[in-house]
């Protein structure tokens, strides 16, 4: 029971990990990222390219791999996504629009991986050693990932509670046009939010796949799952993603150990829906009026 309950919190702090960065993008840029997914597995796929070809510790690889999650990420909001963001004339045309392009953008990212590596499924053995926690086994490159994965969530929440920059990036996620009335530059702040996204699921790529096997056609499955935290917690809500992610990761780790790993999406999608009911704008969203 308690190596089940250990297993789910760390499985769910990575996926508030992931989760994150799209809430981000979308809370903020109001773009929903279907191509979310695909660089999170880029990200994965450079990570174990940096270790089996240069035999680049992947903890190092972190400070490569994400200002290049980052750099990619702006370099697409200024040329793919800012056109979209000036012909649409209210933010749910933009959400419509950004879902149609970046739907496209999934198959092209996901197209170039399945070129370079194929559709095999790929994983290294990074210190992979087992380590007693509580009288309880667990692996060490879990642990390491998980004790990232919190001091990376926080530094994003102190940041955008704590300075000034990350007040101007809430303004904007609560409402652009009033941002505009207090000399907020409304599109840097958007473009910066998509690509401090985009470093967010770099560094979530890099985690991953020290412990988890990976293949260039699994990034479904990732955007999958970080679309149900970021709804299940409330869109743009750091908070609710920790706790929407800690929830889906301790009912899967709890339903595989004692009932069975074959039901684990099944209970996944079961408690989606359960706190739509109760809850429709997520845990800790606002309603709209």
């Amino acid at each position: 029971m308690t190596n089940a309950i250990f297993t789910g919190l760390m499985l769910g702090g990575m996926y508030a990990l992931i989760a994150m960065g799209l809430t981000l993008q979308y809370g903020v840029a109001r773009i929903m990222n279907l191509s979310y997914g695909e660089f999170l597995v880029a990200a994965s796929f450079a990570s174990y390219w940096l270790f089996t070809g240069w035999a680049l510790n992947p903890l190092l690889g972190l400070a490569i791999v994400v200002p290049i999650g980052f750099g990619v990420s702006i370099i697409l909001y200024r040329v793919l996504l800012m056109p979209l963001v000036r012909r649409a004339p209210t933010r749910d045309a933009l959400e419509v629009d950004s879902l149609l392009a970046t739907f496209g953008m999934m198959f092209i990212v996901q197209g170039i991986m399945l070129t370079m590596f194929g559709g095999a499924y790929f994983s290294y053995s990074f210190l992979s050693i087992p380590v007693t926690v509580f009288g309880e086994t667990l692996a060490l490159n879990r642990l390491i990932a998980f004790g990232l994965a919190v001091v990376f969530g926080l530094a994003l929440y102190l940041a955008l509670t704590r300075t000034r920059f990350g007040t101007a990036i809430r303004a904007v996620a609560v409402d652009p046009t009033a941002a505009r009335l207090v000399a907020i530059d409304v599109t840097s702040v958007s473009a910066f939010a998509f690509a401090l996204g985009g470093a967010m699921v770099a560094a979530a790529g890099v985690l991953v796949s020290m412990f988890l096997t990976f293949s260039a056609s699994s990034g479904v499955i990732f955007t999958m799952k970080a679309l149900m935290v970021v709804v299940m917690g409330g869109v743009g809500n750091l908070l609710g993603c920790l706790v929407a992610g800690l929830a889906l990761g301790l009912s899967e780790s709890l339903v595989a150990t004692f009932v069975d790993p074959g039901l684990t999406l099944a209970v996944n999608f079961a408690l989606f829906l359960g706190v739509l009911l109760v809850k429709p704008a997520g845990l800790f969203g606002r309603a709209q009026r």
